[in-house]
């Protein structure tokens, strides 16, 4: 057991739990704790990355703190819990449509589709997109989710779930740029979080904070597209970052992760690094891991390829990605990229080339297309 290593590791992990939300005297501990468990472990086991380790632990270690003071003042506290005498306050009438149109009758994918359509205000081809399929099958699926609540009396709300997925995907669709819907759905989510204790919809609104704050650095002057670790991270909007982490926190103390929180802790990870060089790509692939488990998504599978080339090298990012369909939306892109950090400019540029050509906006296909230029003319 290398104890210099561990004393020299344990400032900068300390640090990184504090700038995630943890109180100094609660990650001290949660560090210590991971400390002993690391003189315990490491010398039957030692870790590929001793930072990373020591970074996961400690941070379990502080959530499982966090979990059980929780638990023990809900007890303290469960008398002073009664809801005040009077009517409870209503909920916007926009999220009551949320509500109506996910109608018991109908899957949750047409009360999805139906609902993105009806009230969210997207078109069909959007929502196609949206759910990877041609807009042809998107079409007869609204035209039968319609004919299946024609006459039925509106009077069940649909579950939660159904409504978390369509502000979801009405988020997704205005933070593309194409529709500004983003702000009216983390309206929306924060009226539902504040009247449903749910992790998932706490889940969801902190990853819509921890998306939204990035917002500001996504474009440049002329409009172009500016990826993830090129952005001005000085223009991210700290507040609604400390907020986002904040709500996750709290979600995730409650030990009953879904795929909204995997997601807004991924998006946490990338907040937390300084640098783009600082991300923990670590703990990221592990939380894609997480959410594959969840979901078994294509796209998820493909973003934990990327971030499996940042963690583990291109050529094992790569290898991940040839297991997958290549049609999938962004798969070539995601090649280009993976082949140029693999010092194969040749092969890079060509499929950029190739990504611009399949992009579902303008300023998608601008960057793909710079991005093979730039390549082009080394």
């Amino acid at each position: 057991m290398d104890e210099a290593l561990l004393r020299g590791l344990t400032p900068s992990v300390l640090a990184i739990l504090v700038r995630r939300g943890a109180e100094f005297a609660a990650a001290e501990d949660a560090v210590q704790d991971a400390l002993v468990e690391a003189v315990r472990v490491w010398p039957a086991d030692p870790p590929r990355d001793a930072k990373g380790w020591l970074v996961t632990v400690a941070w379990r270690k502080f959530l499982d703190a966090t979990r059980a003071d929780t638990a023990r003042r809900r007890r303290e506290d469960r008398v002073d819990e009664e809801p005040a005498p009077g009517p409870a306050p209503a909920l916007d009438d926009t999220l009551q449509l949320y509500f109506l149109c996910a109608h018991p009758s109908l899957t949750p994918s047409s009360a999805v589709a139906l609902t993105l359509r009806a009230v969210g205000g997207l078109t069909t081809r959007q929502i196609a997109e949206a759910y990877l399929v041609p807009e042809a099958t998107m079409a007869q699926r609204i035209s039968r989710a319609k004919r299946t609540v024609s006459g039925v009396r509106f009077e069940q709300p649909g579950d939660v779930a159904t409504v978390l997925r369509v502000l979801y995907l009405v988020f997704n669709e205005g933070y593309s740029g194409d529709v500004d819907l983003a702000a009216e759905a983390i309206r929306l989510t924060r009226q539902l979080a504040t009247a449903i204790d749910h992790p998932e919809v706490a889940g969801l609104l902190a990853l819509m904070l921890l998306h939204h704050a990035r917002r500001p650095a996504r474009t440049a002057p002329d409009g172009g597209l500016v990826p993830l670790a090129a952005q001005d991270r000085g223009r991210w909007d700290t507040g609604l970052i400390a907020e986002g982490v904040v709500i996750l926190q709290r979600a995730l103390a409650r030990d009953r992760l879904g795929e909204f929180q995997a997601q807004a802790a991924i998006a946490a990870l990338h907040a937390d690094a300084p640098t783009a060089e600082e991300t923990d790509w670590v703990q990221i692939v592990e939380w894609y891991d997480e959410l594959v488990r969840l979901t078994d998504n294509p796209i998820v599978r493909l973003n934990r390829a990327v971030a499996l080339g940042e963690a583990d090298g291109p050529h094992a990012g790569l290898a991940a990605l040839a297991d997958l369909d290549a049609s999938l939306p962004r798969h070539t892109a995601a090649a280009a990229y993976l082949h140029e950090r693999a010092g194969d400019p040749a092969t890079a540029a060509r499929l950029y080339t190739e990504a611009a050509t399949k992009a579902p906006n303008l300023a998608e296909r601008t960057h793909l297309t710079r991005q093979a230029a730039r390549l082009n003319r080394r």
